[in-house]
């Protein structure tokens, strides 16, 4: 069984295939940028992105004296953060922030909080390197859209410093990792670094998906064309603005951006699979279906594939297939509190409450993140609500 939905490579946490080799083989086609189809809108700039307000820049040299600013620095950023923020520092998927609008509200994705404490280690003098964190492909249900998302964090260093004329150099690496998602610390995934210009460009990217979400186009393709004008190599990017296209029936520019999003990063899983559904869409369907079906067997062993299925079979009421899938995952990886949460709900559908009880617990039980648990125990405390309406109607 495959996705039905068309799927954005987002990077809500951040990116799009889970491993990539990139490898420019022709030159980008950016005639795509200048499309007549959409009016082009304003967007931040990278300047605008990572910049601090004086007032924080004041909070930051009251909190962190000049002459004593080191890597112990890092380890107090995050108490920091906490002091002068909300106090939160919750993770939410579907916000991405400039530096100033997450440390104003911190309940912002992964993307944002590791802009925000780039900035900060920047504004310290501390040297900040972001890095990919190479997570198995996962996607979140959104409007109808599959959004693949990934993961980013922050490793910061001590630059090295001139102290009466004489440089400091250190024998051994000195450099702490800022992650915002505590499953990706647990894990230890591979990293790699991605440099400034390609965080920018993740960043358009989630804005543009964001606008195509809520079918503003013009918005989204002023986005995608400000990815791909700073970072003409961001697959991602590229593969979007293939959706975008598709979604306005433009399929001739949106296979060309599919194809070059595949030539940039041949694992870009999620621009493989909007190219399949368009040769489908295209009377080429042994060939959508050969792609399909060589996506579905890469993906068999990954619980989030299935969650996905799940999702995409709930969405279209068909449950039974919705608690097969997600008994899948649940075989898969039995921690993930997205399975228990699928099958909770899929019980309720089908009138089952002290099943849907049970597995809404364990979601709540295993997730980590507050919002997530709020969400949960709201919905657990409408579940017994409504249990006890039925018993005492009985």
């Amino acid at each position: 069984m495959k996705l039905s939905s068309i799927v954005l490579a987002s990077s809500f946490c951040l990116l799009t295939a889970c491993s990539s080799t990139e490898n420019n083989t022709a030159p980008p086609p950016l005639a795509l940028r200048q499309s007549n189809t959409f009016t082009q809108t304003p967007v931040e700039t990278q300047q605008e992105i990572f910049a601090l307000s004086e007032h924080v820049k004041e909070q930051l040299d009251s909190a962190f004296p000049k002459d004593s600013r080191s890597l112990q620095s890092t380890k107090r950023l995050l108490k920091f953060l906490l002091q002068n923020g909300d106090a939160s520092l919750s993770y939410q998927s579907g916000a991405t922030l400039t530096a100033n609008q997450a440390y104003s509200n911190l309940n912002a994705n992964c993307l944002s909080l590791s802009i925000l404490a780039y900035s900060l280690a920047d504004y310290l003098g501390l040297e900040g390197q972001f890095q990919k964190v190479h997570i198995p492909e996962y996607w979140a249900l959104d409007n109808g859209f599959n959004l693949l998302t990934g993961h980013i964090n922050l490793k910061v260093s001590e630059a090295q410093k001139l102290v009466v004329n004489r440089k400091v150099i250190y024998p051994e690496e000195r450099s702490l990792v800022i992650d915002f998602d505590p499953n990706s610390r647990q894990e230890a995934f591979k990293t790699s670094n991605i440099n400034k210009a390609r965080i920018t460009a993740m960043f358009y990217n989630n804005k543009g998906a964001a606008a195509m979400l809520k079918h503003d186009y013009d918005t989204a393709f002023s986005y995608y064309k400000a990815a791909v004008d700073i970072d003409s190599n961001y697959s991602g990017a590229w593969g979007n603005l293939g959706v975008l296209f598709r979604l306005t029936n433009d399929y001739q520019s949106a296979e060309t951006a599919y194809q070059y999003a595949i030539s940039l990063d041949p694992d870009n899983n999620t621009a493989l699979g909007n190219l399949a559904r368009l040769y489908n869409l295209t009377d080429r369907k042994e060939q959508g279906q050969a792609i399909l079906a060589k996506l579905d067997n890469k993906r068999q062993a990954n619980p989030y594939y299935h969650i996905s299925l799940g999702n995409d079979a709930y969405t279209t009421a068909r449950y039974q297939d919705a608690i097969k899938h997600y008994k899948k995952a649940r075989d898969l990886n039995p921690t993930l509190h997205d399975t228990d949460f699928g099958l909770a709900r899929t019980y309720y559908q089908l009138g089952d409450l002290k099943l849907a009880k049970k597995y809404l617990t364990m979601a709540n039980n295993k997730a980590d993140f507050d919002h997530d648990k709020q969400r949960y125990e709201s919905k657990l405390q409408a579940l017994r609500s409504h249990t006890a309406k039925l018993i005492d109607y009985r």
